[in-house]
């Protein structure tokens, strides 16, 4: 078996990464290749590009880089028509995976999807691209498959492969200890995200929310999980942070969730990371603001963040754009601190998305590619 696949960035490296170990089980022979990042490369995944590359969220940030990822985007296109394997696995990152897919699926290649676009919050309409993209759409909300059947789509329920991958109860004290932290310790984590545009317009309100904190209440401790590659840009701002007791880890962010007990945390994957470690959060977010202006006149709900998408309420503060201030992070940091009530309530919501989400993803997923190349 000849799998290509595409991961787009951390978050898609590391759902590709578990769902590979379930290829593997299934094939024990497979050749997998294109392009990916850590996680896949340790599952034996030869990268002609890192995932790295692909790692850029917003129109304005993407036009910086357009010309270099269409010519990646190219450059693969014509070695996979080249090499012809067996099927295409795309994994995330739409607005790169779907065109290409788009040219396989012509081509006579099989394609296979996984984790169905935001169809359901916003750009409805790409809908018609997948259709036209994706002989099978690998879902991980169980919502999905009926949306996309109506428009045409092959889709199957997978469930989240972190929800397998991360232990119903967490483990608090193993990762306190491992961290250096006492089980008396408060600590926050601060996850900024995993792209250079996040570290450059969210990691700062991060660090300076981090500080107000320090001022506002002793003793708490912060970790702050950094993703490979993007160490010296956080060197950089971690030496104005202040007066604040900040450790810096390279990667690791799920011990760092496990440990704490509460995150600053930017939207995306990592917010459901969080929630399946049943942890206490306020989500923030800021881009560029054109792309910013844009983004959210296309937006169907009022929710930005994965728990409260699934959750369909607010049960986590979201401080997105304009309202992500460090003082309003600080603030709404230190309520949720000191209501014990409102962190239990929390924790019964994130155990029951875990139970829902957890379906043996790789099981699940392996069996769906099967058919969908006998089809």
């Amino acid at each position: 078996m000849r799998l290509a696949m595409v991961a787009g960035e951390a978050s898609g490296d590391l759902l590709a990464g578990l769902l590979m170990g379930g290829l593997r089980e299934r094939w024990p022979g497979l050749g997998s290749f294109g392009i990916g990042g850590p996680h896949m490369i340790a599952q034996g995944f030869d990268a002609w590009w890192p995932s790295s590359k692909l790692a850029v969220r917003g129109y304005v940030e993407v036009l910086r880089h357009y010309r270099e990822i269409s010519a990646i985007r190219q450059q693969l296109a014509e070695r996979l028509l080249s090499e012809r394997p067996d099927a295409f696995v795309g994994v995330d990152a739409p607005d790169f995976n779907l065109g290409l897919e788009a040219k396989l699926k012509a081509a006579g290649l099989k394609t296979i999807h996984f984790v169905c676009p935001s169809i359901w919050a916003w750009r409805g309409k790409r809908v018609i691209k997948i259709a036209r993209s994706a002989d099978h759409v690998l879902c991980l909300f169980p919502f999905e498959p009926e949306l996309l059947r109506r428009h045409g789509v092959h889709a199957t329920y997978v469930g989240h492969p972190l929800a397998d991958a991360i232990p119903l109860e967490p483990p608090r004290a193993e990762a306190r200890q491992a961290l250096g932290f006492s089980e008396n310790d408060t600590v926050i984590a601060l996850l900024p995200g995993s792209r250079r545009s996040e570290i450059e317009y969210i990691a700062p309100v991060l660090l300076q929310a981090a500080a107000l904190l320090s001022a506002r209440r002793a003793g708490l401790r912060f970790v702050l999980p950094i993703v490979p590659g993007l160490r010296a840009m956080l060197d950089t701002l971690t030496k104005d942070a202040g007066d604040v007791d900040l450790t810096l880890l390279d990667g690791r962010s799920h011990e760092a969730l496990a440990a704490c007990d509460l995150t600053l945390i930017a939207s995306g994957t990592a917010t459901l990371e969080a929630a399946l470690f049943k942890c206490p959060m306020v989500i923030a977010y800021r881009m560029h603001p054109i792309s910013w202006q844009l983004m959210k006149r296309m937006a169907y709900q009022p929710w930005v963040g994965l728990p409260n998408i699934l959750c369909r309420d607010f049960v986590v503060p979201e401080l997105i754009q304009d309202a992500c201030t460090p003082q309003a992070l600080a603030d709404a940091a230190l309520k949720l601190l000191a209501d014990a009530t409102a962190r239990e309530r929390l924790a019964e919501r994130f155990a029951d998305l875990h139970q829902l989400l957890r379906r043996d993803t790789a099981r699940c997923a392996t069996d769906a590619i099967a058919q969908t190349l006998q089809a």
